[in-house]
């Protein structure tokens, strides 16, 4: 294929792509009572899920109410005429985004798999799949975790008790899609180095090497995100860094060097 008929295969991949995210939004945005209701405004309930299965385990553990979370302290505003629906629209594309990741990653391979070799096409089978299960488990992990504990510090923080806080809802909305995306893409690492591994760019002795740094970078985006209370970042901290080690298990398990000598051998 000369290089405009590869531009005109990918200008047909994206446009499915936006398609079945165009799609998607309309779903999300006429199921606004559900979205915003039990989603979008979940976190800033006291019954939230996150808050009610930290209290029951703090209460398990004989620590009474000190992981209850009450109301949260701040209420929510708009200040601007078009403001909500504005939101509307951006909160309804970004899970459109998400649910549809699937098919756009999907479109991606499709453009990306026939450039391959067979032997490269055997070793990435599988990559729609588990890209998109640690994308929606990073999802997950953003809105269940992060969320919640972020709002409760950003929203409950004060300078003086003279000035309460009265957040615009562009900004909460903001900061949730930020932690949601963001721990998404995080939760991309594995697929990452899986790739990179593959094209002989990282090595598990690379990150092995490398291990304490990692480690320090963690607690430190840890201590960014979250409250200033030790409980907090190792909660935040400690599945990050299970992914780290399970990125150097990636590394070496497909390091090419070892497929290489396996195809030698044989």
């Amino acid at each position: 294929m000369s290089f405009i008929d590869h531009l005109e295969e990918l200008r047909w991949h994206l446009i499915r792509a936006f398609a079945a995210i165009f799609i998607v939004t309309i779903g999300v945005f006429m199921a606004k009572s559900f979205v915003f209701g039990k989603v979008i405004l979940g976190p800033t309930q006291a019954d939230f899920s996150t808050y009610s299965a930290l209290c029951n385990l703090g209460k398990q553990f004989n620590l009474g109410d000190s992981f209850c979370y009450e109301a949260l302290s701040f209420s929510l505003t708009n200040i601007d005429m078009a403001g909500q629906f504005l939101i509307h629209l951006k909160t309804s594309f970004v899970l459109g985004f998400i649910i549809a990741f699937p098919y756009v990653l999907f479109e991606i391979w499709n453009f990306v798999k026939p450039g391959l070799y067979d032997t490269e096409k055997k070793y990435t089978k599988g990559i729609v799949l588990f890209g998109s299960l640690f994308f929606f488990i990073g999802v997950l992990f953003g809105y269940f975790v992060l969320t919640p504990f972020s709002i409760n510090f950003l929203g409950s923080y004060f300078v003086s008790p003279e000035v309460s806080n009265t957040i615009n809802l562009a900004s909460y909305i903001q900061t949730i899609t930020t932690l949601v995306l963001a721990s998404g893409m995080v939760f991309e690492l594995p697929m990452i180095v899986f790739i990179l591994a593959k094209l002989g760019l990282i090595t598990a002795n690379d990150m092995r090497k490398f291990r304490k740094h990692g480690f320090v970078a963690i607690l430190l985006f840890s201590a960014i995100i979250t409250p200033p209370d030790l409980t907090s970042q190792i909660i935040i901290a400690f599945p990050l860094y299970i992914l780290y080690e399970l990125s150097i298990f990636i590394a070496a398990k497909f390091n090419p060097q070892k497929i290489i000598a396996a195809i030698d051998k044989a």
